[in-house]
């Protein structure tokens, strides 16, 4: 049992590693300076242990989040979140950050962060992963599958090497251990790894289920450890990161260059610093190639779901469609693509939190299927006002939310939340809902 959960958790771990979310935590902890402990813990809570959670439940739901949101909320929403959950993991923020990070790390120490270099990259880049991604094959599944261990065993050696030669621990720009576990808590977000636990639990379901099960309490039991395995890598895997960024200083003019992501930078620059110019290259190399196989992946997947929702127009179409944007948006740069995904992942995480939470409770207590319904749309309606507050610096707006438990902090939507699901528990329409399965 605990090598089946093993060997699942090592599946489900290279099934969401990509080169991206290294540069998060690298960057976190450097900003984090003295503040290290709560921002990492804030990090690994939303980076981690929602992202995991969401994917479990999702394995053990029949039909997945978009069945379970159907009759739970309706049809429309259903839809309609996933396709806005879809265009981010897709072609507005993870597409064009997969090629942006390869730049980024593989090409940038080169050739400097300039527009001319990144177009003619992003251009070859995307052409490739639209010929490839126009006719599907297994070979990129099977090149990613040999890729991703290679280039975590990489970014190991690189953290352990790392972290017993840098020494040197900046003072960070964080006031505070609260704010440092909030900014933590939000930054974990840029994963992206939640929102890809929505789409891809049926794909991850299938792949787990060819392991067999004798019952459906070993099912939950092996899940247990697959939890925790995958809790463990990615847990030590963002510290790892976080404590290299957290002791590798970084010259004020690259601070000072808008242009210059920190978090490719720290990885970088700590690999020409620890292994000499083959070291960074190499580790350009393997970005590239790890970033190409997840491109070509989301544009696939992005392209099916879309496809087989709104038919107005082919797989074909939707490729051309997503490649295209994908390129564009890469070339606005990375910092860019991060600084405007904020605002939306700061909408879609909390209903996705609200999303997972509600399941989970309707599985074992029956819920109002209206109090359900207006708790969902509740929390975006509250999130994105809590967005438009914080983006505009509308005082009205923020000096209202900060009347709400944690309102200070971005966290009002957790308190209509709270309201709503107590709502559903009080209500008369109650439901329990199917329970979980194999």
């Amino acid at each position: 049992m605990i090598k089946k959960g093993f060997l699942i958790g090592l599946l489900l771990f290279g099934i969401f590693f990509g080169a991206g979310n290294l540069i998060f935590p690298a960057e976190l902890g450097f900003r984090a300076g003295k503040n290290f402990v709560p921002a990492m813990s804030g990090f690994v809570l939303s980076g981690v242990g929602i992202a995991i959670i969401t994917l479990i439940v999702g394995t053990m739901i029949k039909g997945g989040y978009k069945r379970e949101l159907g009759i739970k909320v309706g049809v429309n929403f259903a839809i309609g979140y996933l396709t806005s959950l879809y265009l981010a993991i897709g072609p507005f923020f993870a597409i064009p950050r997969t090629a942006s990070t390869s730049f980024s790390i593989g090409i940038a120490p080169v050739t400097g962060n300039t527009r001319l270099p990144l177009f003619v990259f992003s251009a070859i880049y995307f052409l490739l992963a639209y010929l490839i991604a126009l006719n599907p094959s297994k070979l990129m599944d099977r090149v990613g599958k040999v890729l991703t261990p290679i280039f975590a065993l990489l970014i190991v050696i690189l953290i352990i090497v790392g972290n017993l030669n840098f020494h040197v621990v900046g003072e960070g720009e964080m006031a505070g251990s609260l704010t440092a576990l909030k900014t933590g808590f939000f930054d974990g977000y840029n994963t992206l790894d939640a929102l890809a636990s929505v789409s891809f639990c049926l794909i991850a379901t299938s792949g787990i289920k060819t392991f067999g099960f004798s019952s459906k309490k070993e099912y939950m039991s092996i899940m247990a450890i697959v939890g925790i395995v995958t809790t463990i890598l990615f847990s030590s895997l963002y510290i790892g990161l976080g404590a290299l960024g957290n002791k590798f200083s970084v010259p004020n003019e690259v601070l000072s260059d808008k242009s210059v992501n920190i978090g490719t930078y720290i990885l970088s620059m700590s690999s020409y610093k620890l292994f000499g110019s083959f070291g960074q290259a190499f580790l350009g190399a393997m970005t590239i190639l790890t970033c190409f196989t997840t491109t070509v992946g989301l544009i696939v997947v992005t392209s099916q779901f879309f496809a087989d929702t709104f038919k107005r127009f082919d797989y074909r179409a939707y490729v051309n469609i997503f490649t295209l944007t994908g390129f564009v948006m890469s070339n606005f740069g990375l910092n860019t693509i991060i600084k405007i995904s904020i605002p939306v992942l700061s909408i879609l995480y909390p209903v996705t939190i609200v999303i997972v939470l509600i399941v989970i409770l309707n599985k074992f207590i029956r819920m109002s299927n209206i109090g359900m319904r207006f708790t969902i749309i509740l929390t975006a309606v509250t999130a994105f006002i809590e967005v438009i507050g914080n983006v505009f610096k509308i005082k009205m707006i923020n000096s209202i939310m900060s009347l709400f438990i944690g309102g200070s902090l971005g966290f009002v939507w957790a308190n209509i939340a709270v309201l709503g699901i107590i709502v559903s528990l009080i209500l008369r329409d109650k439901i329990k809902g199917e329970s979980f399965e194999i």
